[in-house]
């Protein structure tokens, strides 16, 4: 039985994973986001995600 590494604390754990494509223009967007606010990849995409969150339908 293998053991379970521990990471750093966290407030906000991310047990989810996901694999996405992106074209050219919307890797550029993201490269240059992330570079302008000094963010990771992962932190723009999840800021983006939770832009979406307005739109939903309840």
């Amino acid at each position: 039985m293998g053991t379970k590494k521990m990471g750093r604390p966290t407030d906000n754990p991310k047990p989810h994973q996901m694999t996405v494509k992106f074209d050219d223009e919307c890797k550029s967007i993201l490269e240059q986001y992330s570079k302008q606010e000094n963010v990771s990849k992962m932190e723009a995409v999840r800021r983006g995600v939770k832009k979406l969150k307005n739109d939903l339908k309840h």
